[in-house]
């Protein structure tokens, strides 16, 4: 082969290995959210690339992420996942931003491979990953080869991978903290009113297709009474918190709480009817005057009034339905009460 051939023969080879990485590039930049964006990283570069072993290692004081969550939804990720301590991986990537290829001494990043996995390899890529110019982790290739990643071969189109991947945890995490801002509150981190409107659509099509009760229970923080004293305002926000706080620790786990207003609150309950609504507002009530709010020298007792609806009603039979008689009941209440 000649000089120009060898030349040629690179170049082609080059082409077809850009066209790759353009490719799992542009099916990852579009994507919203990190589940997706990981599961389907990992596909493309086993399937473009006949890499056996492909997984994601994620510094452990990175917690903004909230990736061991999200691991535990997706089959995929749960053994493609590690995690690891700072100190332990930027010693093993030398503290650098750029690709590492290992085909020698692979004993130590042992420590990158996912809990109870055993991958057989003698050749390793580490491709750092990082947010807001800080490394949070890597991407990892592992080959039966011990010729597949040489330390002196060529890193450019991994590096521009790492930044490409890097791009994309820094969108998804911006999207992610804006959908926070749109359907939850930024104090307490409940799910605001059209996401529960979201969920009774939802549930009221699966209570009526599997005969279930469905129950909304509507509550609202009235005056917080201090002994021989009147509204204390200037403590709305702490009031509010702890309200939502314990609220949280009060209902089962697959009740789901909405803040709907500043001092407005509502519970569904799947699978529940009235008379076990009933009860946990006698119990919240309980909770709270069991338990006054204390701020520096203030004592604050929450009082609450209640308003519920059930699918138990012949009457109500959908989400608009169960909205407004919650209602229509938590402001009789407040009728009774002035």
């Amino acid at each position: 082969m000649t000089e120009n051939d060898e030349l040629l023969d690179n170049i082609v080879t080059n082409e077809e290995i850009s066209t790759k990485f353009f490719e799992i590039e542009t099916k990852i930049l579009s994507i919203n959210n990190f589940k997706d964006l990981f599961e389907k990283l990992l596909f493309l570069i086993e399937q473009e690339f006949s890499i056996p072993h492909v997984w994601i290692s994620v510094i452990s004081d990175d917690n903004e992420f909230n990736l061991a969550e999200i691991s535990k939804s997706s089959h995929l990720l749960k053994d493609r996942l590690n995690f690891v301590d700072r100190e332990s991986f930027i010693e093993l990537i030398d503290g650098e931003k750029k690709p590492k290829l290992i085909n020698d001494g692979l004993k130590p990043y042992y420590r990158l491979l996912p809990e109870n996995q055993k991958y057989l390899f003698k050749s390793l890529a580490v491709i750092p990953l990082t947010f807001d110019g800080k490394i949070i982790g890597s991407l990892n290739m592992g080959d039966y080869s011990i010729f597949r990643f040489q330390p002196a071969m060529g890193i450019f189109f991994l590096s521009q991978l790492g930044v490409k991947i890097s791009i994309c945890i820094s969108n998804i995490y911006t999207i992610e903290k804006l959908t926070q801002l749109i359907i939850r509150n930024p104090v307490t981190h409940l799910l605001n009113g059209n996401e529960m409107e979201y969920m009774l659509k939802r549930e009221c099509k699966r209570s009526a297709r599997y005969g279930t009760p469905l129950t909304l229970l509507f509550l609202n923080i009235d005056d917080c009474k201090k002994a021989g004293n009147n509204t204390i305002n200037q403590y709305e926000m702490q009031i509010v918190k702890y309200a939502a706080d314990n609220l949280l620790t009060i209902t089962r786990g697959e009740d789901t709480i909405f803040q709907l207003s500043q001092a407005k609150f509502a519970i569904v309950l799947p699978d529940q009817g009235p008379d076990h609504a009933l009860k946990l507002s006698k119990r919240i009530n309980a909770f709270f005057d069991e338990h006054p709010l204390k701020i520096d020298t203030t004592t604050l007792t929450l009082s609450m009034r209640f308003g519920i609806a059930s699918t138990k009603n012949s009457k109500i039979n959908n989400a608009s339905a169960l909205i407004d008689k919650a209602n229509e009941r938590l402001n009789k209440v407040r009728t009774l009460m002035s």
